[in-house]
């Protein structure tokens, strides 16, 4: 089955190649190869073009934040006085290095942020100080994640 949108189609051999790479980003383009029975230029090609089209971006290592003792995950829906506020709060909060998303929302809040820290007390200095200081932000709502459940990217 192919899938097509106006910018690229990917086949059953791309989503094979996009599959091993999603399960672990250092497999070797011949082992993928060997794999998929294609040569490795022919990979190589492929993935050439999924990046050009924007599929696919670069690669990364993701780091256990609890090894570096950052053990408390939060989400805070952060209100601002006006919508005008915020990009200065988004430059604000770029400035925290404990914030690792955030998003522009419908509903309640205008941000909604990810952020880690190493216990619920760092998390209350940063929400005390850093956060809730910003010129614009009105109150902050915040949720702890007990335990992720899911961590997965959208199916190939």
């Amino acid at each position: 089955m192919k899938v097509s949108n106006q910018n690229i189609e990917i086949d059953g051999i791309d989503k094979e190649i996009l599959r091993a790479l999603m399960e672990d980003a250092r497999t070797p383009i011949l082992e993928i190869a060997r794999g998929v029975g294609i040569s490795g230029a022919a990979i190589h090609q492929r993935l050439r073009k999924l990046e050009k089209s924007g599929l696919i971006s670069g690669s990364k290592f993701t780091i256990n934040p609890k090894i570096l003792g950052y053990t408390t995950m939060a989400f805070i829906g952060i209100y601002l006085d006006k919508a005008m506020s915020n990009p200065e709060a988004v430059k604000q909060l770029k400035k925290i290095p404990e914030v690792i998303e955030c998003h522009y929302t419908t509903g309640n809040w205008s941000i909604f942020i990810k952020i880690l820290c190493r216990d619920n007390e760092h998390l209350m200095q940063l929400l005390n100080k850093d956060i809730q200081s910003i010129v614009g932000v009105s109150r902050t709502e915040t949720f702890i994640s007990l335990q992720q459940q899911i961590d997965r990217q959208i199916p190939i």
